[in-house]
């Protein structure tokens, strides 16, 4: 699932410590949670204008993830993320953590919802937020 042409894409690099891993030897499910909500809001801060960061916060409605490999101690990962089109407050967010040799080890679709921080209301995502984020 590479992101299509008309979104940029966005990586970043993580390496399994030993903190990562659980009683089977591999990478707990939970870290790759968090690793999805990592490389999310890293291209929320690196790509989103400075505006729009201080005016409004992202909470997560869904996720859906399909653990396709193991990662073992010590393995870095490639962390790549790309929106989906605005829904209203919603936008998808699409994930693929793979590994050195590429072979995806997990991928995910994530719903993020959009709340305007001085009155926690969800607000819409305008033309203007999601800009950055599409290609052009």
């Amino acid at each position: 699932m590479p992101p299509p042409a008309d979104r940029r894409s966005f990586s970043i690099s993580v390496t399994a410590t030993a903190a990562d891993i659980d009683e089977l030897g591999h990478v707990n499910n939970a870290v790759y949670l968090k690793w999805i909500q990592d490389v999310a809001t890293a291209h929320w801060s690196a790509v989103a204008a400075t505006e729009h960061r201080d005016t409004y916060v992202w909470v997560v409605t869904r996720h859906e993830i399909d653990y396709l490999r193991q990662t073992l101690e010590g393995e870095t990962l490639t962390l790549t993320t790309w929106v989906g089109e605005p829904k209203g407050a919603r936008f998808d967010r699409y994930v693929e953590i793979a590994g050195s040799d590429d072979s995806i080890r997990v991928k995910a679709v994530t719903t993020w919802a959009i709340i305007d921080k001085a009155t926690g209301r969800l607000a819409r995502v305008r033309p203007e937020i999601a800009a950055p984020f599409m290609a052009g």
